[in-house]
């Protein structure tokens, strides 16, 4: 069984992490250099760090944040918002992220993931996918939430793997924030269209949870998860040992 990967999220606006409910209702959390410091010495995998208003704002990701964070952690960090061309991808790189995230602006420009997969390799290419269910059909929303493309969720994904992506967040906006558990309904049916890692993101409440996941869909490669882990709800140590003690394989 291949190592499953326990990842915080930091969703950043205003150069502070923040959290809310189905993306919306957003509350004041802490530091993202701090928590993302925090995080990175007490067992995280990785770390996935989004500038959550840059799309919607049209702007590019800050990068003075992002330069600092990536300067104190040392595990993996993939960073998003506001990626529209392939110079953002050079400059976040550049300011210390492992992989970079993009969700609208491949939206707006598919083309841009074939682009950056041939430039710094499938690997670093991270589609994030914000999905919800409209009228029984998985729709791809763009802009952090805000707008429904009209486009199914699994062609587009399928269409994203195919043009070099090489990793799927998918993000649930109908569990996120909720703490009922990861949409596994939504995880399967992504899992079974495409032969790349799979992240689930949206819905954690407790550490059974991670169990769940893992134990009903062993193909997803990592849980992430963001107000479980920031207000101390779960600790990663924890996590993992609990984990480990179901028989599911962690990083110690």
């Amino acid at each position: 069984m291949i190592t499953k990967r326990i990842i915080p999220c930091l969703d950043v606006k205003n150069g502070r992490v923040v959290k809310g409910v189905n993306f919306e209702g957003l509350s004041d959390v802490n530091s993202p250099v701090a928590l993302a410091e925090y995080y990175s010495s007490c067992g995280a995998d990785e770390l996935v760090f989004y500038d959550i208003t840059a799309s919607a704002e049209g702007r590019a990701l800050f990068t003075d944040i992002l330069r600092e964070t990536a300067q104190r952690v040392f595990i993996p960090l993939t960073v998003g918002g506001g990626i529209n061309t392939v110079d953002d991808f050079d400059r976040v790189l550049k300011c210390g992220a492992d992989k970079v995230s993009v969700n609208s602006g491949a939206i707006k420009n598919p083309a841009l993931i074939t682009e950056a997969a041939r430039k710094y390799g499938d690997q670093c290419v991270v589609i994030s996918a914000d999905v919800k269910r409209v009228d029984g059909q998985y729709r791809v929303f763009a802009r952090g939430g805000r707008d429904d493309t009209g486009m199914d969720a699994i062609e587009w994904i399928k269409k994203c793997v195919s043009m070099g992506a090489g990793e799927v967040v998918l993000n649930s906006i109908d569990t996120d924030g909720v703490k009922g558990g990861f949409d596994l309904e939504m995880l399967r049916d992504v899992c079974g269209s495409v032969n790349v890692p799979v992240i689930a993101s949206g819905g954690a409440g407790k550490s059974e949870d991670f169990i769940d996941l893992f134990k009903t869909l062993p193909w997803v490669d990592a849980g992430l998860a963001a107000s479980i882990f920031h207000f101390g709800e779960v600790e990663i140590k924890e996590l993992k040992t609990l984990l480990d003690k179901n028989g599911i394989i962690v990083r110690k």
